[in-house]
């Protein structure tokens, strides 16, 4: 049975490109449910033209398939299937909304998977920056703790630093630098052994000598400033340092400035420490230091509106800022541009930054629910490796690496902010964590569907589709979810509306 997946990005930028940017036109607020409709028939139009073209091209080449039972995920009865697809995953309790740095496109305004992402060459700025240890730690009081980073923009959610006690660490003192240096004589800083050299280097220091190693206990106590505080009034904190394994001293200085809302390691070791952090007095919350337009928002104090990457994917005046203020500081210890592989979109071309945003998620280790009941270790990630194992594989090495990708794979972020696709079709009530609860109301879902399958998903955005779809709930503070599924959502739901389609 030939099919096509009709729905995701690439449409909607060909529709772009061809109804609006070269006309001259203002694209379409998606915010306006009648805008939307409209927009995502365009969409349709587009993908049933090319799917047209695409299937006589393989009559003539002779290739044999059942082309009029084709199937295509556009088509009503498919965007039924899938919505009804994805209320399972609701209905079982691994569908949750979360709060993680997720890659971000700024170009494309949303959120990318991992396999939506190739890694391309791209300089960075590097900076070197001082954190100094806060007063009540005696002989340190006056040193500080020096970071290595490529994103100088993420400084403003920087949160921590991370240190390992696999490392060997020791106190640092300046005897020698040039008049106009940034580290000047006397300063102390705390740095991994194996890199002190390599940092004083890059800092133009001319002589420097090791005063005393330091014990990762001493390391797990010790509490910094932040560099920017009172900048703005703002990053008045203490900024803790956590143990963690992705530290390594093969470059950097060691230590890893730790900003949980711009990176997978950041975010997982903070909330591995989450209930340290608050028995120590340290709020846990997640800032949105970063829109969906690349611009630091009134989180980051002093840098509200600068932006870091603007609309064309070029670099923006965020890293600049930061490291001016951090010059005049005093903070800065050294800076140079690396050129490095960085992630970019597959589709624009340009790069990619981690943020954090609210989005949903299909649990992979989460126990999963049956009529509300959960086995434990009953999770997804559990049935999926066993399901590899009883399946045949050729040739057999197939089996090792597709396990590995499983075995490795985090929670599936599932929704884009985009127009052209199917949509997450729940109805949530706000928590006040950030998290939401989804209701579960099987009658609500069943005329979901029922206006997919005869309207197409079109009739989610459509006037009147909130009080349609929940009835006598309608007076209840249930909110509609607008994200739509991502594309590779679809094309894993295509046995339910080939396979098992009366």
């Amino acid at each position: 049975v030939p099919g096509w997946d009709c729905h995701g990005l690439p449409i909607e930028w060909k529709i772009e490109e061809e109804n609006y940017r070269s006309k001259g036109k203002t694209k379409p607020n998606f915010k306006d449910g009648a805008a939307m409709i409209a927009f995502r028939q365009e969409c349709r139009a587009y993908a049933g033209k090319w799917l047209d073209i695409q299937r006589e091209e393989f009559k003539r080449l002779g290739i044999v398939g059942d082309w009029d039972g084709r199937y295509a995920t556009m088509d009503f009865f498919a965007e039924a299937q899938i919505a009804r697809e994805l209320m399972k995953f609701a209905a079982n309790g691994t569908l949750y909304r979360g709060s993680k740095p997720v890659m971000w496109s700024v170009v494309e305004k949303t959120a990318l998977a991992e396999a939506e992402v190739d890694y391309e060459d791209y300089t960075s700025d590097a900076v070197w920056v001082k954190f100094p240890v806060a007063a009540e730690f005696g002989r340190l009081a006056k040193a500080s703790v020096v970071i290595w980073t490529t994103t100088p923009w993420t400084l403003p959610a920087n949160r921590a630093i991370s240190f390992s006690a696999k490392i060997a660490y020791g106190l640092y003192e300046v005897t020698e630098a040039p008049e106009d240096n940034w580290l000047k004589t006397g300063d102390l800083l705390i740095l991994a052994d194996a890199l002190a050299e390599s940092v004083f280097k890059q800092a133009r220091v001319t002589s420097f000598k090791k005063s005393s190693e330091l014990s990762s206990d001493i390391l797990e106590d010790l509490e910094c400033r932040h560099p920017l505080k009172g900048h703005a009034g703002g990053y008045d904190f203490i900024v803790p340092l956590l143990n963690g394994d992705h530290v390594t001293d093969d470059a950097g200085t060691g230590f890893v400035h730790t900003a949980p809302s711009h990176g997978r390691d950041d975010f997982d070791i903070w909330m591995v420490n989450g209930r340290q952090l608050t028995e120590r007095g340290i709020a846990t919350t997640i800032p949105y230091t970063v829109d969906e337009n690349g611009a630091l928002t009134e989180a980051a104090p002093g840098f509200t509106g600068t932006r870091v990457l603007n609309d064309k994917g070029e670099k923006g005046d965020a890293n600049e800022a930061v490291i001016k203020e951090l010059v005049a500081r005093g903070m800065l210890v050294a800076r140079s541009r690396l050129k490095h592989q960085y992630p970019h979109s597959w589709r624009s071309k340009k790069p990619v930054i981690y943020r954090n945003t609210p989005q949903w998620f299909i649990a992979m280790d989460k126990d999963i629910a049956d009529a509300g009941n959960a086995k434990s270790g009953d999770t997804l990630r559990h049935r999926a490796l066993d399901a590899i194992k009883v399946t045949q594989w050729v040739p057999a090495a197939g089996q090792n690496r597709i396990t590995g990708m499983i075995a490795g794979r985090p929670d599936w972020v599932v929704s884009r902010q985009r127009a052209w696709g199917v949509p997450i079709a729940v109805f949530v009530r706000e928590s006040g964590d950030g998290s939401a609860e989804i209701l579960r109301d099987d009658a609500v879902n069943k005329r979901i569907a029922d206006a997919f399958e005869q309207d197409g998903a079109d009739a989610w955005y459509a006037e009147g589709a909130r009080e349609r779809f929940l009835g006598s709930l309608a007076n209840e503070d249930w909110k509609k979810v607008d994200d739509i599924c991502d594309v590779w959502f679809d094309s894993g739901s295509t046995h339910a509306f080939v396979l098992e389609d009366p």
